[in-house]
């Protein structure tokens, strides 16, 4: 089988990975890739940009590709499955309007409220002064969302009515994220622990893999602005048995259901950000794609069966897929520039990834990488390398990544300390 992986970060680079190590998968295109799906075993990268649609179905029809496997939400917001399968192409991951439940907040929320799914009470403003003015009657805590696509950037937990203000500035008045902020949606605080809900779909059947928790900001503690992700573990102990089945039975399936009812299929990955308070959990967000590092760890767990139940949700009968998952703990550190998710500046030269990679365990995934001409390894992006590992327990898997760490260098390098601190709490 012949598979393209679309995208170029560090979720790419575990897809790319673990479909490339599969028995029935003969090559494994990544487009554009980056220096890490360049020197992995059966896979190439090719030069085509992960948002240029055209360019990409007619890569995927001349190459005679089996499966499309799209990493990114934007490619998937613009309607890249929809031309796909239109072409008789089997691509795995949901329609344009499937992906709405990530490109729109507001859509995400009226899903949520007509679904039944628990979530914070919230409201959409479309300008500067109506937010501002509910933002000062309702007070802080309170959290401010860009209602658009905004790579995981655009969400302000503000704890104060004035970081409140200073956010719907952001976006309306300074135009931030774009387009994206034309609209905001402002919702209640959650109280609580987060943890990541992945699933795959095909818009009938739900297969559940394993609970991760992501850590957003940069800085240990949960201080500083959010990011796309500083790192992730799994399995995260804040959600048990009972609350994964719950998940499964009154978020999961409850949402594709009404997405049925408004003729919309859904076939993809299900991401549901969670906020578990006690046994309360309530849903933050969905996404329409893997999460990043989620994917890293979680994949890291999946021994076999990915890319069939990636061809089983294209084909609308995931009910026969399997999938075999160790049962060991995976970590993953993000190392990023410094000044992410900021201004920082790219161009360093990498060292250390063949001795951390050495490591039983260590898979060091490439985030933000490329080779130069005179075939050093640069960074080019904010965050740079995942660096992830796999133990019989949390503790050594943890130590692992750390040392794994010590072990790269490159400019103003820059990672938290305490990923997975919070698994070690009582629970």
């Amino acid at each position: 089988m012949k598979v393209l992986v679309i995208g170029s970060g560090g979720r790419e680079h575990a897809i790319a990975w673990k479909l490339a190590g599969e028995s029935s998968v003969e090559k494994v295109f990544v487009a554009p890739g980056n220096g890490g799906t360049a020197a992995e075993n059966k896979c190439v990268n090719v030069d085509i940009k992960y948002n240029d649609i055209p360019a990409l179905l007619d890569f995927a029809k001349n190459n005679r590709i089996d499966l499309t496997v799209v990493g990114p939400e934007e490619p998937l917001s613009k309607g890249i499955a929809d031309e796909f399968e239109k072409a008789g192409l089997a691509v795995f991951g949901p329609s344009k309007a499937g992906a709405e439940i990530e490109a729109s907040k507001a859509f995400a929320k009226d899903v949520m409220k007509a679904a039944g799914i628990p979530t914070a009470n919230y409201m959409k403003f479309t300008d500067f002064e109506t937010a501002k003015a509910y933002v000062e009657e309702k007070g802080a805590p309170i959290v401010v969302k860009a209602d658009g696509l905004a790579a995981g950037k655009g969400v302000t937990v503000a704890q104060t009515a004035e970081e409140a203000v200073t956010a719907l500035k952001e976006i309306f008045i300074d135009g931030l994220f774009g387009e994206s902020g034309s609209s905001v949606v402002i919702e209640d605080f959650m109280a609580g622990e987060e943890a990541t809900y992945l699933a795959l779909t095909d818009g009938k059947t739900i297969l559940p893999l394993v609970i991760s928790q992501d850590h957003k900001a940069v800085y240990d503690g949960d201080k500083g602005p959010n990011t796309g992700g500083m790192g992730a573990y799994t399995p995260a102990p804040v959600i048990k048995d009972d609350m994964f089945r719950r998940v499964t039975e009154e978020i999961a399936y409850p949402m594709i259901r009404e997405l049925a009812k408004r003729k919309i299929i859904y076939k993809g990955i299900i991401y549901a950000g969670l906020m578990i308070n006690g046994s309360d959990i309530k849903v933050v967000e969905f996404n329409c794609r893997f999460g990043d590092p989620e994917c890293q760890v979680v994949l890291s767990r999946i021994k076999s069966g990915l890319t069939d139940a990636f061809k089983a949700a294209t084909e609308g009968n995931l009910e026969k897929a399997r999938l075999e998952t160790s049962d060991d703990p995976a970590v993953c550190v993000v190392l990023t520039s410094g000044g992410y998710p900021k201004s920082y500046k790219n161009g360093y030269e990498i060292t250390g990834i063949e001795q951390a990679d050495k490591i039983e365990g260590i898979k060091v995934f490439h985030a933000g990488t490329k080779y130069s001409e005179d075939g050093r390894l640069l960074t080019s992006g904010g965050r740079v390398l995942c660096v992830t590992a796999t133990a019989k327990d949390l503790k050594t898997a943890v130590d692992k990544a750390y040392g794994a760490c010590n072990l790269i260098r490159f400019e103003n390098m820059h990672y938290r300390r305490d990923i997975a601190a919070k698994a070690f709490k009582k629970h």
